[in-house]
């Protein structure tokens, strides 16, 4: 099969690599899956370049990146139920812990990995899935129902942020967020009710007014050290402040003071680790929402398998106005 790997860290253009490789056949509760599209997120261009920290070495001899993906299942190991070949299928996890991503022809995983799409997915939809979709539900949702409440949704112009806006209108929320420029008109695109510019000098003011003056009931967080300060000032008593992200400031100093008084929730979440049980709900949630025509997942550039360097140099580049994608077919 043809693959893009790397061996060592560096830059995109000096370390990934085009070639062919041997696939591997399906082992006991494993698939495999002919892909058709890979996701490349930001995750996985830092795992390339060595920037996750404490790593110093790549964890395998030989990498083929990303984690996201779509594809058909052409074969079934043990246990596995052989009426899946031929099912369309999004990929979540590829390259989590493993050697094997979906930069590649093929990907064999176990089977819970490889879900089946719905009848109203598209192959470029399923592609963002994995990450970005999934930690989208789970910072959305993962308090529970969110109808009748007011969620802000910080850097809603964001992949993520963008979906996150989608879900939260689709589940009965009022939706603010944040974003500047080009990307504020995103995000009313998206359906927020209100999109505040983040770097303005009276931010808090302007989320206090979009929502009557009130407190927010739970703040999507794309930026926690960065954006704590406000957080704690526009967050409503009891409220939850569901973080992803803190790449401007990983080691935040925090007001307790104010959190504490207003007893508020801080919920880290790390997508490649959530527990069985609220994956199935995020995955539920995400094909309702695809389901009812709610949830659209915008495409910003796609490069031919030969070119991942260049989709790495896009996603490192940031202004986007969507997901970068590899046609594995191409």
């Amino acid at each position: 099969m043809r693959a893009v790997t790397y061996d060592r860290f560096g830059g995109a253009a000096d370390v990934l690599t085009s070639g062919s490789l041997d696939s591997t056949p399906p082992g006991p509760g494993e698939v495999s899956v002919a892909l058709k599209y890979s996701g490349v997120n930001p995750s996985d261009v830092k795992a390339r370049a060595g920037s996750r920290p404490g790593v110093t070495t790549p964890p395998f001899p030989q990498i083929i990146p990303h984690s996201d993906g779509t594809g058909e299942v052409t074969a079934v190991g043990n246990g596995v139920d052989p009426g899946r070949i031929g099912q369309k299928v999004w990929i979540w996890n590829g390259q989590w812990q493993r050697a094997h991503g979906t930069a590649a022809e093929t990907i064999t995983l176990p089977a819970e990995q490889a879900v089946a799409m719905p009848a109203q997915m598209t192959w470029e939809q399923g592609a963002v899935m994995g990450i970005p979709g999934l930690t989208a539900a789970q910072v959305v949702f993962g308090g529970g129902s969110v109808e009748g409440k007011t969620l802000l949704i910080q850097g809603g112009a964001g992949t993520v942020g963008y979906l996150a806006v989608q879900l939260a209108r689709w589940g009965g929320a009022h939706v603010i967020a944040t974003a500047r420029g080009a990307g504020a008109e995103r995000c009313r695109d998206a359906g927020a009710h209100a999109v505040i510019d983040y770097s303005a000098a009276d931010a808090a003011a302007q989320i206090h007014d979009a929502n009557d003056g009130r407190g927010v009931d739970r703040i999507v967080e794309v930026e926690f050290g960065a954006n704590i300060g406000i957080s704690a000032e526009v967050i409503a008593p009891n409220g939850t402040i569901a973080v992803y992200g803190s790449a401007l400031n990983m080691t935040p100093e925090i007001p307790f003071g104010p959190l504490l008084f207003k007893a508020v929730k801080v919920d880290i979440s790390l997508i490649y680790i959530l527990p069985a049980a609220e994956r199935a709900e995020c995955i539920s949630s995400l094909h309702r929402c695809v389901a009812d025509d709610a949830l659209h997942c915008p495409t910003d550039k796609i490069f031919p398998l030969e070119e991942t360097a260049k989709a790495h140099e896009a996603v490192e580049g940031g202004a986007r106005a969507g997901s970068v994608l590899i046609d594995v077919t191409a």
